[in-house]
Parts: C-alpha cells; sequence; structure tokens
C-alpha cells in the first residue's frame, strides 16, 4: 500500500519534534527525518529526536541530503555518516542514501551494510532507500536507471527527477508501474508538471509519496501539502481503479476545476479524481500528452476539461483520431471538453470533443430570466465582446434562433462574429443606447482587480432587461449591482462557470451532477 510521507524540516530537533506531532495529526502516514536541515545537533537531541518518532506510529525515514542532489547539507561526510549511524540504531526504519555517495564511499557503503544488519529482540534491522535525483530534467532512459538501481543490495529504490513537461510525468509513472513489480519504489517528477507522480503514485504501487507539512514547507519543488493531498485530490480514495481527469490548459495552477470536480465526486461516491494539467503551447505537447496517457496502462484517463491554449488542439486531435466532434463546438472552432470512453472489445478508445462553455451560459441565462431555450430563441439580445466566450455564446444563441447584437470595442472583430453567425454588429459607442431583452457581458471589464469598471452604464438598462455578466471574480461585479438596482434580473458568472462543469461533470459520469455543493465550492474559493 502506498504511504503519504510528510518532510519534517524543522531547523531545530525541538522543531523537528513539534511537527512531528502536526504531522500525525495531519493524517501522515509515514514521515522523513530531514536531518540536512538541522542547524545543529548533538548525541543527546538526536537522541531525544528519534525517540519521538518511534513514538510516531508510523515508520520513520532518516535522510541527510547533500547539496548536490537538492539537499542542505554542506559539512564532513564522516559526521553525516555518524547522523546515519545515530538515526538507524536509535529506531529509524529507512535510511535514505544516494546512489552516487554509495558508489563513490567505500566507507559509508561499509557503515550502512552494518546498520542495515543490526537485529535486536524488538525490531528488525533499518532498511536502505538507495535514491538518484536529477535536478535538471527527466532522462529518457527511466527503465534503465531504476534497473541500474536495483542491483545494488538495497531494499527500496528511488528515482527523483525535473519534469520539464507533463509527458516527463506521464513516463515516470509508466516507470514506476514496471519497477515497482520488482521492488520496493519511490518514483516522482519534481515541478509543477510532477503533480501526476505524486498523486497518482498510489495507482501505480509506489511506495509512498511525499506531501508536506504545509504550504511553504516543501522539501521538493512541486510538494502538495498533506492538507490538499487528503482534502482536495481525496487521497483515501485513490485505488488502481481510480478514474482520471483534469484540467489541461497554460497555465492552471490557480484553475478552481480540481476543487468543483473532486468535491462532486465525492458527493456521489465516485471512484474519480481530477488534477490540474500544464500542458505547454503548441499541438504537439498536447498531442504527445494525451497520447502517453492513452497509451498507459492503468492511467484510465476518462476525461479533460481544456482551455486556453488548446481549444483548438481539442478539435484537432480529435479529428485525426477519428473521434466524434460536437457540430455546434465544430462551427464554434474551439471545444472545452475531452471525453474517452472504453469500447468493448476493441483495444482503441472512443474519443469526444464537446462545448460546454455555451451551454453553461444559455442554461444560466434561461434559469435566470425564467425561461426555456425555445422562449429564449424569441429575445432580442445584445452581447458585449467579441472574444472566445462571445464567440461560444453568440454561436448558442444563434443555434437557439435569438436575434444577436455584437457590440465590441474593435468594430471589425465584432463585424466578423456577426456576418458568421447572421447577427448584427453595433458601434461600440451605442451601446448604452441598446435596446434588448437581455444583455451579457463577455468582456473582462469589471473583473478583479479593477472591480470599479462597468461596461454599460446603468442608465442604459430598465427593469425588463435581464443583465447576465461572464465575469465570476467578483461573483457581483459593479454591472450587475447597478442592474440589481434598477430591477433587472440579473445573472453572474458563477452560474454559467458551474453549470459548463456540470455539463462535463454529467457527460463523464454518466449521473447527475451535485449542483448546489459545486457552487459552494466556487463561492467559497472566491469569498475567500
Amino acid at each position: 500500500m502506498t504511504r503519504l510521507c510528510v518532510p519534517i524540516t524543522g531547523e531545530t530537533s525541538r522543531q523537528m519534534i513539534a511537527d512531528i506531532e502536526t504531522a500525525a495529526n495531519a493524517g501522515a502516514e509515514m514521515i522523513e527525518l530531514r536531518l540536512d536541515y538541522l542547524s545543529e545537533w548533538n548525541n543527546d537531541s538526536m537522541k531525544e529526536l528519534m525517540n519521538k518518532a518511534r513514538q510516531f506510529g508510523g515508520e520513520v525515514i532518516a535522510t541527510c541530503r547533500i547539496t548536490d542532489e537538492g539537499g542542505n547539507y554542506k559539512g564532513d561526510e564522516n559526521e553525516r555518516i555518524t547522523l546515519f549511524e545515530l538515526a538507524g540504531q536509535s529506531g529509524a526504519d529507512y535510511i535514505d542514501v544516494e546512489y552516487e555517495t554509495w558508489k563513490r564511499s567505500s566507507e559509508l557503503r561499509e557503515k550502512i551494510r552494518a546498520l542495515c544488519s543490526l537485529y535486536d529482540s524488538s525490531r528488525s534491522a533499518c532498511k536502505l532507500i538507495l535514491s538518484k535525483h536529477n535536478l535538471e530534467s527527466t532522462p529518457t532512459d527511466l527503465n534503465a536507471l531504476f534497473s541500474e538501481l536495483t542491483l545494488e543490495p538495497c531494499h527500496v529504490v528511488k528515482l527523483a527527477c525535473k519534469a520539464r513537461t507533463i509527458t516527463d510525468s506521464v513516463r515516470m509513472l509508466e516507470a514506476l508501474k514496471q519497477s515497482a513489480a520488482i521492488r520496493p519504489t519511490i518514483g516522482l517528477c519534481m515541478g509543477e508538471t510532477g503533480i501526476l507522480t505524486r498523486v497518482l503514485s498510489k495507482k501505480f504501487g509506489a511506495l509512498l509519496t511525499f506531501a508536506s507539512l504545509e504550504s511553504g514547507r516543501e522539501s521538493a519543488p512541486g510538494q502538495i501539502s498533506i492538507e490538499q493531498m487528503r482534502s482536495l485530490y481525496r487521497w483515501e480514495a485513490i485505488n488502481a481503479e481510480t478514474l482520471v481527469y483534469g484540467v489541461i490548459g497554460c497555465p492552471v495552477a490557480h484553475s478552481m476545476s480540481p476543487a468543483i470536480h473532486n468535491a462532486a465526486f465525492e458527493a456521489i461516491d465516485y471512484n474519480g479524481v481530477y488534477l490540474p494539467m500544464r500542458v505547454e503551447h503548441d499541438y504537439e505537447s498536447f498531442a504527445d500528452f494525451i497520447d502517453g496517457c492513452r497509451s498507459l496502462e492503468g492511467m484510465n484517463l476518462r476525461g479533460c476539461s481544456v482551455t486556453i491554449p488548446h481549444k483548438k488542439h481539442l478539435l484537432q486531435y480529435v479529428e485525426q483520431h477519428g473521434g466524434d466532434i460536437e457540430p455546434l463546438a465544430l462551427r464554434i472552432g474551439a471545444a472545452n471538453t475531452l471525453c474517452i470512453e472504453p469500447t468493448d472489445g476493441e483495444s482503441v478508445d472512443r474519443l469526444g470533443a464537446l462545448n460546454t462553455d455555451y451551454r453553461g451560459a444559455l442554461d444560466a441565462l434561461c434559469e435566470g430570466i425564467g425561461c426555456d431555450r425555445k422562449r429564449l430563441g424569441k429575445l432580442n439580445v445584445a452581447v458585449l465582446g467579441a472574444g472566445g466566450v462571445s464567440r461560444a455564446i453568440v454561436a448558442g444563441l444563434h443555434d437557439c434562433g435569438s436575434k444577436v447584437s455584437i457590440y465590441n470595442r474593435t468594430a471589425s472583430k465584432a463585424q466578423a462574429l456577426a456576418d458568421e453567425f447572421d447577427c448584427t454588429a453595433r458601434p461600440w459607442q451605442e451601446r448604452d443606447n441598446l435596446q434588448a431583452n437581455a444583455v451579457i457581458n463577455c468582456t473582462s471589464i469589471g473583473m478583479w482587480p479593477k472591480t470599479e469598471n462597468t461596461p454599460l452604464h446603468s442608465r442604459a438598462l430598465s427593469k425588463r432587461t435581464a443583465v447576465f455578466d461572464t465575469v465570476y471574480n467578483p461573483i457581483e461585479t459593479r454591472l450587475l449591482h447597478e442592474a440589481r438596482r434598477q430591477g433587472c434580473k440579473t445573472v453572474d458568472g458563477v452560474a454559467m462557470f458551474v453549470n459548463q462543469a456540470v455539463a462535463q461533470f454529467e457527460r463523464w459520469t454518466g449521473r447527475k451532477a451535485p449542483v448546489e455543493i459545486m457552487r459552494q465550492v466556487v463561492t467559497a474559493r472566491l469569498s475567500s
């Protein structure tokens, strides 16, 4: 079983002792004493520290990492060996030694071999983890590196590399799976795109994965806090059968989608996990990542939300691989939802691409003004903006039959969009004189932090006009605040954001989404 291991990185033994208790209370299943973080130590302080570590309740790793492999230790090598011996003799379950040091230091090899052969009446000898770190990249020959480590007389092999792309993380998971079938293995990628290896290591049989005690206390780049690992990514629920979903974009670090979908999975007891997936801007990176996930046995990638800059890449990929594309998504020229469905009796899965942006917007508008799509088709709608959001919404409104007028600061863009969807382009400066049943703001005007701005003056509104702002941060923009004071029906951007996620969720799972929970997650995150 893969365990959740928290590195203890206090600068004093007293701080480490306090951190061990915090880790235990947070649900850590193992701890790693990072002795290289200690500013000073002596035999008494080490014995006190190890005594506390033995009371932790889970297994304990003692590590004293040198700077060349990402640690803090710059001192004498003989003193480091003494630290290892003290830790091992005092109750550490594992000693982590760098493979390169192991190869070049016969003295260290002799001492560690002796240490890992010690037995007493109460416990077996501590075990040796041989670790190799690459702080610059993820080599192409991961299987060969794991095999080389496996040839040494150790109990656990560990490989940690910096992921330059998310595809490096897919390769690490594949190599981890093969190595773990032979010997207990730890395989991780560092950095933002290494999150797949940290969360999904449990699916592929790793001995452990690392989670920091809290944000800001990471012992390696890209570590997730134990609180996030357990609550956001539902660590306890992950197993080999867990289905994988995610948001593909660049950037994606601040996306709210993982919180929304993982909360929804938990609410309906669905065996899935949703992750941020940073994929670089070009089509080749997008295709390589999806190809890698689809070919990795046991990955179980079943769907992705796709955002900037990959919405067109999704259409291209699904078309090239003979998948199904929603006709309106093709007309819009962008898709935001990838579906990957296994097919009975066939080795190749079925791909699908659709656009839930326009669905989310139309559903939000209909709910907000109390109508259905048929009645929506009889309304005059003014759309502010002519960018990607506008394009999806205009396409959806046109499909319903609505009469649409487009106002945009760049007149040529408004005219091009209007010509394509048989709408009317209006000068931006005439927006305060618009005549419409509903107004939809698709610009970023009024978005945080410039919340004092509004795309439309209140004098342009009457209580007979419904106002929908696709901006969701803040939830109530100045436009919506003033529209509400005018007596207008209003629709906030959170409704659109949640509805498009609901459409994705229901398509992927085949089950009804817990809509209210999803909205609560969004509003709580925005409020904080």
